[in-house]
Formats: structure tokens, C-alpha cells, sequence
């Protein structure tokens, strides 16, 4: 059993002013930092899903053995890196932990946590952050073709979640886990 982190970063940040995947702040880049927190956490493997200027968010991620999936349709919604993403997954890979770029103070501790809920092909689960529901989410490959149906626009996989059930893992005690959406 392989569970492949699955950082999404194709957007364009139009409140940031560039895409998410190219801010660096005082810490270092934020797509850098997503794929440390993702591989220190102890996903087995990353897969990084690029879009609005992709070429030049490539650049970051030299040397770091990551995969990189394009979505082309970037430009309708997480829901469109959700499913590129979920598409380019490997084919060992029995779960993806999906985290967004933009969770500068999340940390691997809270990726382990929500592993250590469990994994493999079933598994659906969530951090949530004082009860609220956010990110990191844990989706087993059987559930991989009904998301992927059900995400549309900025939604990604908050329909299918909930309307599944699904384990809800406590972070906030490790994290805010707020999206940053301006400087």
C-alpha cells in the first residue's frame, strides 16, 4: 500500500497576484514547502499538479523527485487540479493526501496525524482545525472516479465528502490550517 501526497498548485492567485506556486515569503517557496511538509509527513511519494504558469513554477521543484501533473483546464477551479491530479496519481498508489499550496503554517505533523488515521484503497478522511473542515484530505483509490465526478469549480472534493462518510481528524492543535489568499 502507497500513499502518494498530491499538492495542488495550478491556480492563478488572482487576490495573490501571481500564482500560489511561485510566492516565496521569508520561509522559502511555498511550493517547495508543500512538497517538504508532504514528504516529511510520510507520503511515499509526491505528486505536484501545475497550471497557470507552469513553466516557470517547474523551476522550484528541481531536484526534488517530485511527479508533476499539467491541468490544462486550470482555470476552472481547484475541482480541475483535483482531477488531473487524481489522474496522474501512480499506479501502485493506493490513496492520495491532497493539500493545497497555500497552507504556509501547516506542518508534516499535521500530514502524519492524518495518515496515522489509517490508509488504503477505502480510506476517506479529513483534518479539521477546531472542529472546521480543511485540509489535509486523505481519499482512497476507491473513491478516486466518484470525486473526481462530483468536483466542480472550487469545490474539489467538499461535495463528495459531505455526502460520504468520512473520518474528521482534529489538527488544530498543530495548525490554523487558513489559506493565505493575499500578501
Amino acid at each position: 500500500m502507497s500513499t502518494q501526497g498530491l499538492l495542488l498548485a495550478a491556480g492563478a492567485g488572482s487576490r495573490m497576484g501571481q500564482p500560489k506556486a511561485l510566492v516565496s515569503d521569508a520561509d522559502g517557496s511555498w511550493l517547495e514547502r508543500g512538497v517538504r511538509v508532504l514528504d516529511d509527513g510520510g507520503c511515499d511519494g509526491v505528486t505536484v499538479v501545475l497550471g497557470a504558469r507552469s513553466a516557470e513554477a517547474v523551476a522550484f521543484l528541481d531536484g526534488l523527485g517530485v511527479d508533476v501533473v499539467i491541468a490544462h483546464d486550470w482555470e476552472s477551479g481547484m475541482s480541475a487540479s483535483l482531477r488531473a491530479g487524481l489522474r496522474g496519481m501512480p499506479p501502485d498508489a493506493t490513496a492520495a493526501l491532497v493539500l493545497l499550496v497555500d497552507l504556509p503554517d501547516l506542518t508534516a505533523s499535521v500530514v502524519r496525524r492524518v495518515l496515522d488515521s489509517g490508509t488504503g484503497p477505502g480510506v476517506l478522511a479529513r483534518a479539521t482545525y477546531d472542529g472546521r473542515p480543511g485540509h489535509p484530505v486523505l481519499i482512497g483509490r476507491d473513491h478516486w472516479a466518484a470525486v473526481a465526478a462530483t468536483a466542480t469549480g472550487d469545490r474539489g472534493a467538499r461535495d463528495y465528502l459531505e455526502a460520504h462518510e468520512h473520518l474528521s481528524v482534529e489538527c488544530g492543535d498543530l495548525a490554523s490550517g487558513i489559506d493565505v489568499d493575499s500578501r
